[in-house]
């Protein structure tokens, strides 16, 4: 493990490495970090050369021990002095392990693992996969039982990138950008469809943490708003084709212009830029472009807009009269059952009984509702209703305890208060 007492310099005067947790997860790595600095430190050519070796080394599972000899045969198409310089490098590194007694070599467990994590890297390499690759780290994590807070943030934060740049694209009104954006959406797609099966099976699973849960749903919330953006670019697109300017009976387009304008090297458009010399005699006014019309238009696009995004139009949910005088009824038979269970409460002034007794029901629903109804006891202003709220808060009853926490065996209810409903003893109890 690497000495974080070495690290001091970097950092402030009085400030410890140990106090860094992010510091103590990668020391704690550091013999698996430390294969992939034995493998990347070099010239390129290095590198790639070393990586070519490692992995014809890692790739006959059959028989993972090779001998001299099977090294070099198997490596008989490079450098003698090449070869012997990489397996040098690998043997200082400790990926490359010599067995004297058997008289062969074998990598050694952190090679499998580096092997293993650039398997997989090398395999999504490619254009647009990146989302593939994260989607994969959170699926592995997820099979073996061990799903990484980093993949998924990674996952969530490529999803908040990929959404900015497509939305970029639509407030740009660029055609071009709009169908690149459009392009880029559809090859991460089936990525796209893989991570919500991996988001789904995530929040099922009961043993994740609530800090993994609510990553997951944020997944599924960005993975929502970029699939909505498939729609919005078909009707951008076929805005923008309603706007195209047709160039007489040749049937090209401004558009088809504009596309092959765009194709042109920098010496190509400079040529063309001399086309019109001596063709225009003036530059064009636009007379009709006025200050006062471009002033409304600046007024409704700074400050109309805006306003027209914060105001809200949507109506109020429509409430059934039926309906409403439905769910009073019934949270009226609550409180009278409840008002009937603590009033048949035969207890003592230096008695207790749990809440649990008085407020647990079949649902979650009542349950709920039936605890939030013991904050009336000795409420002094509901003292002054009518019916059973004011019922309730006359009874002689208070709550006490409440700092811990118990577990219920309940199909709805998971856990409760451990506070207790006592009697508030009368002037009568006190003297006697």
């Amino acid at each position: 493990m690497l000495a974080l007492d070495s690290l001091s310099d970097f950092f402030r005067p009085g400030l410890s490495p140990d106090a860094l947790p992010a510091l103590n997860r990668l020391s704690a790595a550091w013999p698996y970090l430390a294969v992939f600095v034995t493998l990347f430190r070099g010239g390129d050519e290095e590198v790639l050369m070393r990586l070519l070796v490692l992995r014809e080394l890692g790739s006959r599972a059959e028989a993972p021990y090779w001998t001299p000899q099977d090294i070099a045969q198997r490596f008989a198409y490079l450098n003698d002095t090449k070869l012997n310089t990489i397996l040098g490098r690998l043997r200082e590194g400790e990926l490359l392990v010599y067995d004297s007694d058997g008289g062969h070599y074998a990598l050694s467990d952190t090679a499998r693992v580096a092997l293993s994590a650039l398997a997989t890297l090398i395999d999504f390499a490619g254009d647009d996969v990146e989302l593939g690759y994260l989607a994969s780290q959170v699926a592995a994590g997820q099979a073996v039982g061990q799903v990484s807070d980093e993949a998924l943030q990674h996952l969530l934060a490529r999803l908040n990138e990929l959404h900015a740049e497509f939305a970029d694209a639509l407030e740009s009104q660029s055609e071009f950008r709009i169908r690149a954006a459009q392009h880029r959406l559809e090859s991460v797609w089936r990525w796209v469809a893989k991570s919500t099966d991996v988001v789904r099976g995530l929040t099922c699973d009961e043993r994740l943490s609530l800090t993994t849960l609510s990553q997951a749903q944020a997944i599924a919330l960005a993975q929502s708003r970029m699939l909505a953006l498939a729609g919005t670019f078909e009707r951008r697109l076929a805005q923008l084709a309603a706007q195209r300017v047709h160039l007489g009976s040749s049937g090209l387009t401004s558009t088809d212009i504009a596309d092959w304008l765009r194709h042109q090297g920098l010496a190509r458009l400079a040529g063309l830029a001399g086309l019109a010399d001596g063709v225009i005699a003036a530059n064009v006014e636009p007379a009709f472009l006025t200050t006062p019309e471009l002033a409304d238009v600046a007024e409704y696009e700074l400050l109309g807009r805006e306003r027209a995004r914060e105001h809200d139009h949507a109506l109020p949910a429509a409430a059934s009269a039926e309906t409403a005088d439905a769910v009073e009824a019934e949270r009226l038979l609550e409180a009278e059952a409840l008002y009937d269970t603590l009033a048949a409460l035969q207890l003592a002034p230096a008695d207790g009984v749990p809440i649990a007794d008085a407020v647990l029901a079949a649902s979650y629903n009542e349950t709920a509702y039936r605890l939030s109804l013991l904050s009336l006891l000795g409420d002094p202003e509901s003292r002054s209703d009518r019916g059973v709220i004011a019922a309730l808060a006359k009874l002689p009853l208070a709550l006490s305890g409440g700092a811990a926490v118990l577990a219920l065996d309940h199909p709805e209810v998971a856990s409760l208060s451990d506070a207790q409903l006592t009697v508030i003893p009368t002037s009568r109890d006190s003297t006697s």
